[in-house]
């Protein structure tokens, strides 16, 4: 007979990603970097008559908006990991200002394709060869900003704790993605991306005297930017929604609960943090064991961060098998 305390029993449900304070810190670099360069971009494109950067850099004041989105989302699920309103702890507030910055691209989208068709109708003098030098300088700047943001935002990679407490697997998988963080890297590529096509019709301007080609830049990043969003807000959303974040995992859950007559009659996975999955799941036989025996049969899946057990006797379970 074991006399546990009550306290041995209890655990936390802090479910952050195990980057989270590097991504914290990453972003508000980014912050810092992209309002500077924005500034820049505002004053030069008024000055040397470049729809292209004037665009960018009211673009980029929207992106600096949404970055900051990003970076308060870190700190006030980080502030609040342990308060106990969250029934699940504060591992999902990523996802809401992921699909939030994803709303914000959208716009952008819009905008941009917007003023592109307006200035293709009625083209302004530009100077190019000062419009193009801080074309240069604002895509040196989004390449560092993209690559602070890359190793979380983008990649996937894998590092396990298969530590345990009470029966409940506490796994530190960030094996999937920080869509907080991928919204940001986002926001930097779109920036990247209008810097490029910027120069790209600059320099057809100034060459050929191609003025429709920087106005054509910018319908071109809207398409492409509207394509970004739009994945993200199906990513984020389904996330949000509590949608099935891997039936190759559940089936895994299935598999390895399912003997000697244990049947599993319903089960419940989601996401409640980057690399953290939530399961609950009904167990039913003829000669159901505790419910420790079956979440240990589970403490081989790391992805698993807190598991929900249900027994239930059925005299007809082994023949239903």
């Amino acid at each position: 007979m074991h006399s546990d305390s009550v306290e041995s029993w209890q655990h936390d449900h802090v479910f952050l990603g195990a980057d989270h304070a590097r991504n914290e810190r990453r972003t508000w670099i980014v912050i810092g970097l992209t309002a500077v360069m924005m500034f820049g971009e505002i004053i030069a494109g008024a000055m040397f008559g470049s729809m292209a950067l004037l665009a960018d850099g009211f673009h980029m004041a929207t992106h600096a908006g949404a970055l900051t989105i990003a970076a308060v989302a870190y700190l006030y699920a980080r502030r609040n990991a342990h308060d106990e309103r969250f029934t699940f702890g504060t591992g999902k507030l990523g996802e809401l200002a992921g699909y939030s910055s994803a709303v914000i691209l959208a716009v952008i989208a819009l905008l941009i394709g917007f003023e592109s068709v307006l200035r293709l109708t009625a083209p302004i003098p530009i100077r190019f060869n000062e419009a193009i030098a801080v074309a240069v300088l604002g895509l040196i700047v989004n390449l560092v900003s993209a690559w602070l943001l890359h190793d979380g935002g983008h990649h996937d990679h894998q590092h396990h704790d298969h530590g345990r407490q009470d029966g409940h697997p506490h796994a530190h998988a960030h094996g999937h993605q920080d869509h907080n963080l991928r919204s940001a890297y986002f926001h930097v590529l779109t920036d990247a991306l209008t810097s490029v096509l910027a120069i790209a019709g600059l320099l057809g301007g100034r060459f050929y005297g191609w003025l429709w080609m920087d106005p054509l830049m910018g319908i071109v990043g809207g398409v492409v930017i509207a394509r970004w969003s739009w994945g993200l807000l199906r990513d984020a959303g389904a996330v949000l929604l509590d949608t099935m974040p891997d039936t190759a995992l559940s089936e895994q859950i299935r598999h390895t609960l399912e003997h000697d007559g244990d049947r599993v009659s319903d089960l419940h996975l989601w996401r409640i943090g980057p690399g953290h999955m939530a399961v609950i799941v009904s167990v039913i036989s003829d000669r159901p064991q505790e419910p420790g025996h079956y979440k240990a049969r589970l403490r081989e899946l790391p992805q698993l961060s807190h598991v929900t057990v249900e027994i239930h006797r059925c005299e007809h379970a082994r023949q239903a098998a």
